[in-house]
């Protein structure tokens, strides 16, 4: 494969020289806005960048969300501190809520260093990096959870290591950000989110089949259960090795990859972001808080589905909640493209999400375990979509300010829209890392709600009250006839 040098001695009409640099598959010279060079072989290397990226990133959600598949089965396991989670005993649901918490917080956590890693080390260098280290959590777990006398805090240490997956997001999202021209960029993005989100309904799909099958090999009762959970997660080391020698062997690094350290000053001191952080809590905090509650919330809820057979077990219909968000996430920000803005999705999501929520209420009042699964699933619809719509907005609501300064300010318009992409980009790494937080914080609801209260429903119905609350804060600064967004203060778009 090759790389993109500039040899200083190519005319307008010239074709770019594609030749390695010395070491590391560094490309010097990239110009994805420049059409010649991107048609001159550029778009062949960002796409190759790109599918080596989702497989990665696909991998990092899949270890991310490990624990939330085997905290169902490590009872069974023979781990005292869940015994009796399909039965619904509080202290086993707040132990596995704890463990499928846990590494939500450390991605959340991860997802902003792991934006700066890029332009530091390369998004080769450290695509394989970031791979390898999901084999610590994986193969800690195998190890861990063949000695039956292993004590909480160490799976406690386990599942935080898992994090690393989780902000594997920002580190790929970052990477492919610089490959593509404007133009592509929201596709190949949206593409690369997709593919990482996938990771989670693929694993909560596969895992229980896998403990299913190693039950079957060896025999139903602790050891076979253990034997169970060794298959599942042993299955993605060779996945995670071949992730690694993929990124090593044929993905490139950018020169032109440059952090912008005012860009994030500047968007952390805007105002704006903190509002669309905290709308992101909604949307994207529900889906990877409930994709990870998923599985342990049908459990409990629901004990007696595993009598009526494998194929109806909790694993093979907890992945269905991830699989239609993820799906559903590029339709938010298509149908917001095509009605002028993502704020008018946003606030009929949350005002969905508010109903989903009551109907899911309604479902454990009747004891109704299919509604309580369509419910579920109109709630994972919805985060998707709104996934989409508010990552739709934060570029729309940078534009219009720097618009807005520019014709108060007299600098150029093409100046101040410049500043104001670089704002927006920095402005996206801190809202996707606070509403990693926000899955933590809805479990950490879930949990402390069970603990206290002995049922869920009260953190239920402060869910929908938020929902409620976030779709008024959606209104009132971005659909107020006085569309708020232009009567910020001024903020020093020049000279960024």
């Amino acid at each position: 494969m090759t790389a993109i040098v500039d040899t200083g001695q190519q005319s307008p009409t010239t074709a770019p020289t594609f030749t390695h640099r010395r070491r590391g598959r560094w490309i010097d010279r990239w110009e994805p806005d420049n059409e010649q060079f991107w048609a001159s072989g550029a778009d062949r290397t960002a796409r190759k960048n790109l599918i080596f990226s989702v497989f990665a990133e696909n991998l990092g959600f899949s270890i991310w969300v490990l624990w939330a598949s085997v905290v169902t089965s490590m009872g069974a396991a023979g781990f005292g501190f869940l015994e009796g989670l399909g039965r619904g005993n509080p202290v086993a649901v707040s132990n596995a809520l704890l463990l499928t918490s846990i590494p939500t917080l450390v991605g959340a956590a991860l997802r902003i260093p792991y934006t700066f890693a890029i332009p530091r080390f390369g998004g080769r260098a450290f695509t394989a990096f970031s791979a390898g280290m999901l084999l610590i959590p994986a193969l800690g777990l195998i190890f861990f959870v063949n000695q039956p006398g292993t004590p909480m805090w160490v799976f406690v240490v386990l599942a935080a290591l898992s994090g690393f997956g989780g902000g594997n997001f920002s580190s790929s999202m970052a990477n492919i950000s610089f490959f593509f021209p404007d133009g592509k960029k929201g596709a190949a993005l949206g593409i690369n989110a997709a593919g990482g989100n996938l990771g989670v309904a693929q694993t909560q799909l596969l895992l229980p089949l896998l403990i299913t099958l190693g039950t079957h090999l060896t025999a139903k009762d602790a050891a076979g259960y253990r034997f169970g959970i060794t298959l599942s997660v042993l299955v993605w080391v060779p996945f995670i090795l071949a992730a690694m020698f993929g990124a090593l062997r044929y993905m490139d690094s950018l020169s032109t990859a440059k952090s912008d350290g005012r860009s994030y000053k500047l968007a952390l001191t805007n105002r704006h972001t903190w509002v669309m952080a905290f709308l992101y809590i909604g949307t994207f905090g529900s889906f990877i808080g409930f994709s990870f509650a998923f599985p342990t919330l049908i459990k409990a809820n629901f004990p007696d589905l595993a009598s009526i057979g494998w194929i109806t077990t909790l694993g093979n219909l907890a992945f269905l909640g991830a699989f239609v968000g993820s799906f559903s996430r590029p339709f938010g920000g298509w149908i917001s493209d095509k009605l002028g803005g993502g704020a008018k999705i946003t606030i009929a999501v949350f005002a969905g999400m508010a109903v989903a929520v009551a109907l899911i209420m309604a479902a454990l009042e009747m004891k109704s375990f299919p509604l309580y699964l369509m419910a579920f699933l109109l709630l994972f619809v919805l985060t998707g979509i709104g996934n989409g719509s508010t990552y739709r907005m934060i570029p729309s609501i940078f534009s219009a300010e720097a618009k807005k300064y520019a014709s108060e300010h007299g600098i150029e318009p093409v100046e101040a829209a410049a500043s104001a992409k670089r704002q927006a980009g920095a402005a996206i790494g801190v809202i996707g890392a606070v509403g990693a937080f926000g899955g933590f914080v809805l479990q950490q609801a879930l949990r402390l709600s069970n603990t206290n209260f002995g049922t869920m429903e009260p953190a239920f119905w402060a869910y929908a009250v938020a929902f409620l609350v976030m779709a008024g804060v959606t209104w009132w600064f971005y659909r107020r006839a006085s569309f708020a967004v232009h009567r910020v203060p001024s903020l020093a778009y020049a000279n960024v």
